[in-house]
């Protein structure tokens, strides 16, 4: 038997009450979404990456010659004057005699002491040759004058007193020649290393090309160098250059004489700077992730006073910004809020509670911003980040 429900109430009430539960849990929401307005202010394109202070004019200096060079007096950052001795080089010295070297040297000085007392024995043979042929020719001149003797003897005696004087010369030299080995034996047995103290009598300076300051000491203490071996390394570092390796991608956009900001250089306001060469040579670098990238070095120069960046020294990091477009009106939007459709983009824009998709035509962007140049109008709100549940003729909340 059927109850009516206007006898029971409370029974109507509680399926009218479900029922409306029902609808309001299955009925579409506004979605909540992070609303923008489109506007007009200044954009900037830029390109950021790290960047150092390098010295434009570096000066390597090194060993002009082999030897010793002596303890350097200087410190990295001690300034110098142009033409300054900076160190000297000494000759290196002799090597150590052992026991069979300084036998062999005395043997030497021996057989040189001989050698020179057989070429004196040798000299004065000749002289007394000498001597004799003379005595001969003064004795056969007055006789054959008379017609004694022919005159042939008298030039024979002649042509030998030429030979003798000829062989008193040589045995002479001969005499200079043993003399000076002689001494060649004993100095090389004399001036060994250990035997010869006192500062040596030649030292051969090294000076400073410019004036300017130690940049770096390869070496401090004495000891022997090599030609060409790098001593120490000097600049001016009040004349400072930025070096900036960028991706090769971002390079080609880059041209001599583009404005560049340097920050967080450790100053309170950003230095101005302008790009002076790009390389044209890249070279392969690996990133954080360990992916190889091809990067290309930038050099640009400051054109901030130089007071405001003094402060700086060689190798000293800088972030440097490239400027590549800049416009103080212009209509944007932020990046996130547009997206690809038909090969173009789109994006949301609120309009009476609901997300209506239109479609704009872009132009610069720097990541964060995006340039409108037709679709929306200034002032128009638009759907920032738009999720899978936005569509469009969607009903839409700001949050």
């Amino acid at each position: 038997m059927r109850v009516p429900l206007r006898r029971h109430p409370g029974v109507a009430v509680i399926a009218v009450a479900i029922v409306g539960l029902l609808v309001w849990g299955f009925w579409p929401r506004p979605v909540p979404v992070e609303a923008v307005a489109v506007k007009r202010a200044p954009m900037t394109v830029t390109i950021e990456e790290e960047g150092r202070t390098r010295v434009i004019d570096r000066f390597v200096i090194s060993a002009p010659v082999d030897g010793v060079a002596c303890r350097v007096q200087l410190d990295v950052g001690d300034p110098v004057e142009q033409g300054q001795t900076l160190l000297t080089i000494s000759p290196l010295e002799s090597r150590v005699l052992d026991p069979r070297s300084r036998a062999e040297a005395e043997a030497r000085v021996a057989g040189a002491a001989a050698a020179l007392e057989s070429a004196r024995h040798t000299a004065d043979s000749a002289k007394a040759t000498a001597d004799f042929q003379a005595l001969e020719v003064k004795r056969l001149q007055p006789l054959a004058g008379k017609g004694v003797v022919s005159r042939e003897a008298l030039d024979r005696a002649e042509m030998q007193l030429l030979t003798a004087n000829a062989a008193l010369r040589s045995a002479s030299h001969g005499v200079d020649v043993a003399r000076y080995e002689l001494e060649a034996a004993q100095t090389a047995l004399q001036y060994s290393a250990g035997t010869v103290t006192g500062d040596p009598a030649v030292r051969v300076p090294v000076r400073s090309p410019i004036s300017g300051r130690i940049l770096k000491l390869p070496r401090e203490c004495e000891g022997p160098v090599r030609t060409g071996e790098t001593l120490l390394e000097v600049g001016d570092p009040t004349q400072l250059e930025v070096e900036v390796d960028v991706l090769s991608a971002d390079a080609v956009k880059i041209a001599p004489g583009m404005p560049v900001l340097f920050e967080r250089w450790g100053g309170e306001q950003a230095l101005d700077g302008v790009v002076r060469v790009i390389e044209p040579v890249g070279f392969t670098k690996i990133s954080a992730l360990g992916v190889e990238e091809q990067r290309v070095l930038v050099i640009a120069d400051f054109t901030s006073p130089p007071e405001r960046w003094q402060r700086l020294g060689d190798g000293y990091r800088v972030e440097a910004r490239f400027v590549l477009w800049q416009d103080d009106d212009v209509l944007q939007v932020p990046a996130s809020s547009v997206f690809r459709y038909n090969a173009g983009w789109a994006l949301f824009v609120v309009d009476g509670g609901r997300a209506r998709r239109r479609e704009v035509q872009l132009g610069q962007r720097n990541g964060l911003i995006a340039q409108i140049l037709a679709g929306v109008e200034d002032g128009e709100t638009v759907v920032n980040h738009p999720g899978d549940e936005v569509e469009d003729g969607s009903r839409v909340t700001p949050r």
